[in-house]
């Protein structure tokens, strides 16, 4: 692979872009593609398989070809509302997962790099720390609170935005109440619908680290079935 191939490769990595490498398996030709390219040369007449590639985030061969598309796929954004004991379990088990962590609390004493090191933490209330972030249709919104000053505000915003997936921790009759406050806030039944809540798979679970795992599941179940 040329030089000039890797610095490109290197540049879009730390820019956090999507993009996909492809690969002529017989001769070692190699060429980089993503939206703000266009493909030239012997790559250019499969341009669409491996748009196709690109766009369902897959890596393989081109069918009755020696291309080989591999995709890299940019991090998953996961908003954490809440730095409360189960949080911390949840940053455990996303280390090793495509997710980007962000967590949001206004309360200093539980949001502190002590507790959650190397992660990105806003000290804001949600209204202001969303400010901060760039989010879109695929961040998830994980609201783990209880405080419906806190979880609301961040809430509401994810159903404006379309997150892609929105959890709420909290009982069935906390969760009703819930509902109802968004309700009364003018969000659509099919919009309150799309929350899970209580958020998380049902593991049986009750401790914080069985709690984050049915959380994590749950998360990456609804991320790779979109």
């Amino acid at each position: 692979m040329k030089q000039s191939l890797l610095k490109e490769i290197i540049n879009l990595k730390k820019q956090k872009k999507e993009f996909a490498i492809i690969t002529n398996l017989e001769n070692g030709n190699s060429a980089i593609y993503h939206n703000d390219n266009e493909l030239t040369g012997e790559f250019k007449s499969y341009k669409d398989q491996i748009i196709n590639f690109y766009k369902s985030k897959n890596n393989g061969v081109i069918d009755g070809t020696n291309i080989f598309v591999e995709s890299y796929v940019r991090p998953i954004k996961v908003v954490i509302v809440g730095a409360v004991h189960i949080a911390q379990y949840l940053v455990d088990f996303a280390k090793s997962l495509n997710f980007e962590i962000s967590i949001i609390d206004p309360r200093g004493y539980f949001a502190s790099e002590k507790r959650f090191p190397s992660m990105k933490i806003i000290n804001k209330w949600p209204d202001e720390a969303f400010e901060e972030l760039d989010t879109n249709e695929n961040t998830a919104l994980i609201a783990l609170t209880h405080d419906p000053k806190i979880d609301d505000p961040a809430l509401q915003y994810g159903l404006k935005n379309k997150f892609y997936y929105i959890g709420a921790l909290g009982s069935k009759k906390t969760h009703a109440n819930r509902c109802q406050r968004l309700k009364e806030a003018g969000f659509t039944e099919g919009q309150i619908n799309s929350i899970h809540g209580p958020i998380g798979i049902k593991l049986g679970g009750k401790s914080a680290p069985e709690i984050a795992l049915s959380i994590i599941a749950q998360l990456v179940s609804e991320t790779y079935i979109r």
